[in-house]
């Protein structure tokens, strides 16, 4: 039997050192018995440095790595995010727009809201009919008061953060805490035995690093996976069109200006701009298809949306290859982060997925190379159903689109750029609501039941609902509907406000259990 007890981690940013330590901290008491976690990277690469919105997911990541949700908002510049807003996707108008917030409609479980909702005949929205959340983000209100502690929550949350911070956070925790070595080497070539498994890795300055299990973390460059095992790149440019971003650090006015607690998400003419508010700055980018607009067209719609602040702030331009790994795990090797896919910015999926990825290697570690291949087609199958779905997630926002005023738009409504799965549960949709029980009941999923609600009914989609409701059914979707009005009220009297939270955070730290 060929025990697995060293894993090489290639590449650092977020998905090396979320990877790294997940997996470390779910092995600390194999350490004594010769289990190693080693991170090798380049001195020489820098970090892309733009993800800066995260899942929910990740407050039990971080708790899990035995992280201070304090030290977070302290060292990696953090907010809140409490869900997303998207703004002139459906009609270009300048008053269109809806919430994906993170919070689930009240009672979901018990009931399904969105037959009722399409039945009352008042202009109230979704979103505000079943969640406090759309109101606590225009309010400018934190998700928890400073008496809360740490990970818990009042409202649902995630973060927004400093990339660049977040991953030397993350590598200071791995190497000080955590026991995770790290390297600083080039890698040169990567050495295969006559079974197709990666021996070592070779690099330039610490020669030669063996390994049981290696983690392509190379970013799209993919040294191992790729590179090395030759595994293909399936593309999704046919069905997500955008292949380009300029991003942009904007600073505020003062240290006084609010900071949403959401991601503004903006539809322009051939693509949608990100704004996210951290404590000292907002990111702010242009994410387009280059085959409908120019660079220069695109920097010229950020800057606008930008205003006069934007006026000497130099702009980044970064690739976007959308699609993914055939396979994510070949022989002794798994893909995470960029080297696995990559998609564009929108919904945040691409920390979720590190996340899921390092957790799924972390519970499923093989304890010998005789079952990895058993292991590795389990996590194939899992990880390609997860990018299947986010897919389709991503595609829905331009799917429902109403705007024909750009090829852009009207391309995505195309029947032939909207998967086969998605077009047929939008069809079935047109008749039956969204429910966690029908399409969405596998642990596999990202986006539940309720995220697909969101966003159809934010973006105008109406589903006939058939006559004949049980009263069972109208008095408990009653009863939620009041118990969210009271639940509003509530958090709207006693959540801080987002900037003063943060402060006070940074300032006092949070309570821990």
């Amino acid at each position: 039997m060929r025990e697995i007890k060293h894993i090489v981690i290639v590449g650092g940013g977020t998905a090396g050192w979320l990877t790294a330590g997940v997996i470390a901290a779910k092995h600390q008491a194999r350490r004594a018995h010769g289990f190693t976690v080693t991170l090798v990277e380049s001195p020489n690469i820098p970090i892309i440095g733009v993800g800066e919105g995260t899942w929910p997911t990740l407050r039990n990541t971080l708790r899990r790595m035995g992280i201070s949700e304090t030290e977070l908002f302290r060292q990696c510049d953090a907010s809140f995010k409490q869900g997303a807003r998207f703004n002139r996707w459906t009609t270009g108008a300048p008053d269109d727009g809806y919430y994906h917030p993170l919070m689930l409609p009240q009672n979901f479980g018990q009931v399904n809201l969105a037959p009722h909702w399409l039945e009352t005949p008042d202009a109230t929205s979704f979103c505000d009919a079943v969640t406090p959340q759309g109101r606590v983000c225009d309010a400018g209100l934190g998700p928890k008061t400073i008496a809360t502690p740490e990970y818990e929550a009042v409202a649902n949350y995630a973060y927004h953060l400093d990339a660049g911070k977040f991953s030397g956070f993350l590598q200071r925790h791995c190497c000080d805490v955590l026991g995770v070595r790290h390297v600083l080497a080039d890698v040169t070539e990567a050495v295969v035995t006559e079974t197709g498994d990666i021996a070592m890795v070779r690099t330039e300055q610490a020669g030669d690093i063996p390994g049981d299990l290696f983690v392509d973390c190379t970013g799209f460059a993919a040294l191992l996976i790729g590179r090395t095992l030759g595994v293909p790149f399936k593309s999704c440019a046919d069905t997500l069109f955008c292949d380009t971003a300029l991003a942009i650090q904007v600073p505020y006015p003062d240290d006084e200006t609010p900071i949403a607690s959401h991601t503004i998400s903006t539809a322009q003419s051939a693509g949608w701009t990100w704004d996210i508010g951290l404590p000292t700055r907002r990111g702010v980018g242009h994410v387009f298809s280059s085959s409908h607009i120019s660079v220069d067209e695109a920097e010229r719609e950020l800057r606008a949306y930008i205003g006069d602040a934007a006026a000497d702030l130099p702009v980044r331009k970064l690739s976007i290859k959308a699609g993914h790994r055939e396979i994510f795990w070949k022989n002794n090797t798994v893909a995470v982060g960029l080297a696995a896919g990559f998609l564009e910015p929108l919904e945040a999926s691409a920390i979720v997925l590190i996340e899921l990825s390092a957790k799924l290697i972390a519970d499923q570690l093989p304890a010998c190379r005789e079952v990895m291949d058993v292991v590795a087609r389990r996590f194939n199958e899992t990880t390609l159903y997860r990018w299947g779905r986010i897919i389709d997630f991503l595609k829905l926002h331009y799917a429902l689109t109403q705007r024909t005023d750009n090829d852009f738009w009207r391309d995505n409504v195309r029947p032939e750029s909207i998967p086969d799965r998605l077009q047929g549960l939008m069809d079935l949709w047109r008749y039956h609501a969204p429910w966690m029980l029908d399409e969405f009941d596998r642990a596999e999923e990202v986006f539940p039941a309720a995220s697909y609600q969101y966003v159809l009914y934010g973006m105008g989609h109406r589903t006939h609902v058939p006559p004949g409701v049980a009263e069972a059914d109208v008095r408990a979707a009653d009863r939620a509907i009041r118990e969210n009005q009271t639940q509003t009220e509530r958090l709207m009297a006693g959540l801080p406000l987002h900037r003063g939270l943060i402060r006070k955070i940074v300032e006092y730290g949070l309570p821990t259990i």
